[in-house]
């Protein structure tokens, strides 16, 4: 097999993916970060409590994972959350520890003394949001962000300026609040964050060239939410437009619809636009397993992209027979567009159930080393159709096996 950037081993994608005229006018930082806030907002997902032990454990498996920024957590919320950020830097496991902070003098310096290099420093930068929801004016607004970026400067923290429901602010407007609050104030980075998950990649993709052309020399930051199902394809968006570091959460997790998913960014940028980062993507099926578990069993769709239980189970008879015809010919990667164990899946697998068909049934014939000629293996197969339809769950191999020796006894 000649290897292509859409095609190797492990991933078989669109040749469209790398088309001159598609990547035209891509401007994709080849050392793009990845920027996990699954200790922080993750948590707050409805019902998910984290102890400090369950913090230390992820931050672990986040660093195993190989992210390069870990947002471990909002040390002023309480005295466990501090302890844990503390415990979080003194293990020292190779990723920046940020914490996240509002615009108050007293979260920075708990940042500052849990040991952190960064601190995300959240306002609101929308005037009718900071109005209507703060109750107090954009002026007050940009004061408190210039004298909080300031003090986290004094403190010598990395500062990414975080705008709360930047992208439902007129974009001048948003910039204007910006660039006045890196003038008179600090910022190492500056986060757009779409707060309300409701953008889509079109605009995503003009307006960070945007602010990139505004903010030349500073790094730009997506922080994406999921409320139209689209916080993937925004971050790859704000990516390919330049962003520097993208904001994600293993598996999705987080308040509301969640954050942007790790798996699916990570995967993207390996397989769709040809950019390594740093994490392992051998590793998302453990990472996942792991922190939903810890997530108070959080459950994943079976169907879930990448990390679902099902992805890589084929039932229906003609999945079987693209399979089936792929080894006979010599290719059989050519079937899926990523390999299981690209991401940490077992590998292939097939079951029994409503839509399956003959091929189905030789395949497990030479599973359990048996012989039937086509009129037995009909009969088998409409045992198993009716017993799925009857039963509305899949056949099991033993069952299977009962359905062969009742054949084979006729």
């Amino acid at each position: 097999m000649k290897k292509t950037a859409y095609r190797t081993d492990q991933w078989y994608v669109s040749p469209w993916d790398f088309y001159p005229e598609v990547t035209k006018d891509f401007k994709i930082n080849p050392k793009v970060k990845i920027h996990d806030v699954t200790l922080r907002e993750g948590e707050q997902q409805t019902g998910v409590v984290f102890t400090r032990d369950d913090k230390i454990e992820i931050a672990k498996k986040l660093a195993e994972l190989g992210v390069d920024r870990i947002e471990a957590g909002m040390p002023a919320v309480s005295q466990q959350d501090e302890d844990a950020v503390k415990a979080i830097v003194d293990l020292n496991l190779g990723p920046d520890i940020f914490a996240f902070c509002r615009c108050m003098a007293s979260d920075i310096e708990k940042a500052k003394g849990a040991g952190c290099k960064g601190a995300i420093l959240e306002i609101a930068c929308n005037p009718l949001f900071v109005e209507k929801a703060y109750g107090k004016t954009i002026e007050w607004a940009k004061k408190a962000a210039i004298e909080a970026t300031l003090a986290a400067k004094e403190l010598g923290l990395y500062v990414s300026f975080f705008t709360i429901d930047g992208t439902r602010t007129e974009i001048d407007v948003l910039l204007d609040v910006v660039d006045e609050i890196q003038t008179n104030g600090h910022m190492d980075a500056f986060v757009l964050a779409d707060t309300f998950g409701c953008v889509h990649p079109q605009s995503v993709f003009p307006i960070i060239s945007k602010v990139k052309k505004r903010f030349s020399g500073i790094p730009v930051e997506a922080h994406m939410h999921m409320h139209f199902g689209l916080g993937a394809a925004n971050t790859l968006a704000a990516v390919a437009a330049g962003a520097d570091v993208a904001h994600v959460a293993v598996s999705g997790i987080g308040e509301g619809a969640g954050n942007t998913p790790l798996e699916d960014v990570v995967l993207s940028l390996k397989c769709l636009y040809g950019i390594d980062t740093r994490v392992k993507t051998e590793k998302f099926c453990d990472a996942s397993k792991f922190i939903c578990a810890k997530a108070n069993n959080h459950s994943l769709p079976p169907n879930r992209p990448i990390v679902g239980r099902d992805v890589f189970i084929v039932e229906s008879g003609i999945g079987v027979m693209f399979f089936e015809n792929a080894e006979k010919n010599g290719d059989p990667k050519i079937v899926g567009s990523i390999q299981p164990e690209l991401i940490g899946q077992p590998g292939w697998q097939f079951a029994l159930g409503k839509k399956s068909g003959l091929f189905s049934v030789e395949r497990f014939l030479r599973q359990i080393g048996k012989t039937l000629d086509k009129d037995q293996q009909n009969n088998v197969l409409n045992k198993i159709k009716d017993l799925s339809l009857r039963e509305r769950r899949l056949v099991s191999i033993d069952e299977f096996k009962k359905f062969v020796n009742e054949e084979l006894k006729k």
